[in-house]
């Protein structure tokens, strides 16, 4: 990954430019901060809309201001695009800043607890003078909200359960949020004269799907130049600490971020400390101290005497071990298989051939077919499996019967007129709560493959939820379970599901586990693909897209799946068009002939 590099002014430094998803929260705060302030119900929606717009857009803001195209598009206009400009230039707007001393960061906070929308937080404002989370669960836990208009008990209740969820996650990140951080940093490192090389450590170099920081770890033979450059670059807001090895700053996304630099032959030893994670390294000086050696950040020693190693995977043959990818390095066995040279070959990345679970225009995408179809093209894909909301996903744009034969002629016309990539025609049928799909058997037989998923009614018990999604597995069409437990990391909890029996399920039926490589989903959790591959399941990594952008997404997936233990073998989309046409048709005859 490489630095961002947009065709606008040269002055603009790339690390300072905003990401689209990054405009996007701003222009959603600052429409709640105009309801909240009581402004004009259209210039709200305005502010709103148009953070759905540029979120979707599939081209960086940046670029589209340089092109003179950003006012023109539909739900921009001239109003938002200077805020929009002006957020890209400074990072901020004189709007924002304008509602955010209106409103301090207490009540700024409230709008972030699920349930919380402008009207209520100013109800708790005006009635009952509340100005932050905390004056919010005092309130809470003296029953004062049960008797106040447009709220009560069962408000009250979900008030609690969220500002509980708040607490549980404050100060933990998405690893697609953080990873793009330090590799911007990392990237800024390498680039200066006096480093020698460097690495992303830490959670994130061990692909955990949730982190609390970023780990940089450097050689260099003048440690403070690169100390002086840390703290001088654009993202950084705070300087934490600053000293002659190691220095601790806050971005402007509130991730810290902490830089170690060593000197020339401790590289390995400090970038295998700081990967982590403690309780392999619990594990793996148990080991050392038997053999006769101790390990820590400084270096390996074998009686007192340091032992030279060119790199990690020199340690740990010295340790009588094969290498550990650092995905592995949880102490879930990866040693145990090291010693016994069993560890399996992980999947990578450039092994991936295509991938499913890509929605377009015609429900809550983006993209037209063509347009994913150029999208593979240029990612070197031979195929793409395209599956748009099914009719009860109303809020979605789900597809009704006649949108669905358009969608068929749609996707015909383009595989004919070109050869180099297949797109397989899908749906994303919801599964119902009784466990049915989502079109009769006549419609779901037109289909090349389906993603059976759930997106309502998530408050079933794990019984009735299993039941739930095992018949929708039983069903012969389904060809793929996504994202199995339906959570939203940091957002939401998975429901209440006995995973084991749905994995056993898929294993009887011949359904494939999705592995939804949305940064926001990571699911099926890497934990469960132990038993998965146990039992012979096939795992498809989709990134469940809705824009062009989405489609890199898949990046995330591999490191999961490789966290996972997974090998090539293990990836069903690891396999070659041909290959993924003739088991999609096998299965779907198969299922003709079961009806």
């Amino acid at each position: 990954m490489v630095l961002k590099q947009y065709s606008i002014t040269p002055t603009l430094h790339p690390l300072l430019l905003m990401e689209n998803k990054e405009i996007a929260a701003v222009l959603n705060e600052i429409s709640q901060l105009l309801e909240l302030a009581g402004e004009n119900p259209f210039k709200v929606r305005a502010y709103a809309q148009g953070a759905r717009v540029i979120e979707a857009q599939d081209r960086p803001a940046a670029e589209l201001m340089g092109s003179g195209e950003l006012a023109r598009i539909k739900g921009i206009g001239a109003t938002l695009s200077q805020q929009i400009a002006e957020l890209v230039r400074e990072g901020e707007t004189a709007l924002h800043r304008e509602l955010k001393k209106k409103f301090p960061e207490g009540i700024r906070e409230m709008l972030r607890v699920p349930g919380l929308g402008p009207k209520k937080v100013k109800e708790l404002m005006d009635r009952l003078h509340i100005r932050s989370l905390g004056e919010l669960e005092y309130a809470c836990h003296e029953n004062r909200l049960v008797s106040l208009p447009g709220f009560g008990e069962k408000s009250q209740n979900n008030i609690i359960r969220g500002l509980e969820h708040l607490k549980k996650f404050q100060g933990r990140f998405l690893f697609g949020e953080a990873y793009p951080q330090a590799v911007d940093l990392l990237n800024a490192i390498l680039k200066h004269p006096d480093t020698i090389q460097g690495a992303v450590a830490g959670s994130l170099r061990r692909r955990k799907e949730i982190v609390k920081d970023i780990d940089l770890v450097a050689e260099s033979d003048k440690p403070g130049k690169l100390m002086d450059l840390l703290v001088s670059l654009p993202p950084v807001e705070e300087v934490l600490a600053k000293g002659p090895t190691k220095s601790a700053v806050r971005l402007k996304s509130g991730i810290q971020a902490d830089l170690r630099v060593v000197e020339a032959g401790a590289f390995p030893f400090a970038l295998h400390h700081f990967t982590g994670s403690k309780e392999h390294h619990i594990a793996l000086r148990s080991l050392a101290n038997d053999l006769g050696y101790k390990i820590n950040e400084y270096g390996l020693f074998h009686n007192e005497k340091p032992v030279s190693c060119r790199d990690e995977g020199e340690i740990y043959r010295r340790l009588g071990l094969d290498y550990i990818p650092p995905e592995l390095r949880e102490d879930r066995g990866e040693i145990e298989a090291a010693r016994d040279r069993t560890l399996p070959k992980l999947v990578e990345e450039g092994e991936i051939r295509g991938t499913f679970h890509l929605h377009t225009y015609r429900s809550d995408g983006t993209p037209t077919p063509s347009q994913w179809a150029q999208a593979a093209r240029e990612k070197g894909y031979g195929y793409l499996g395209l599956s748009d909301h099914s009719q009860s996903a109303a809020y979605a744009g789900g597809l009704k019967a006649e949108q669905l034969r358009e969608q068929e002629a749609e996707i015909r016309k383009i595989n004919a007129a070109q050869k180099d990539v297949r797109l397989f025609r899908g749906i994303e049928s919801d599964i119902l709560p009784d466990g049915s799909l989502d079109y009769p058997e006549k419609e779901l037989s037109r289909f090349d493959f389906i993603v059976a998923s759930i997106h309502s009614r998530f408050n079933m018990t794990e019984a009735e939820m299993t039941r739930r999604i095992t018949r929708a597995i039983e069903n012969p069409y389904t060809t793929m379970l996504g994202h199995p437990t339906g959570r939203l990391l940091l957002a939401r909890d998975g429901y209440p599901v006995n995973m084991e029996a749905v994995l056993e399920a898929a294993a009887r039926h011949g359904v494939i586990i999705e592995l939804n490589a949305n940064p926001h989903r990571l699911d099926l959790d890497w934990r469960l693909m132990k038993k998965a591959r146990e039992l012979g399941l096939k795992i498809a990594i989709n990134p469940d897209a809705h824009h062009l952008e989405g489609l890199t997404d898949v990046h995330y997936g591999v490191g999961i799946a490789r966290k996972g233990w997974l090998t090539r073998e293990d990836v069903f989309n690891t396999l070659e068009a041909e290959e993924v046409a003739a088991y999609l048709e096998q299965r779907r005859k198969k299922a003709g002939k079961s009806d």
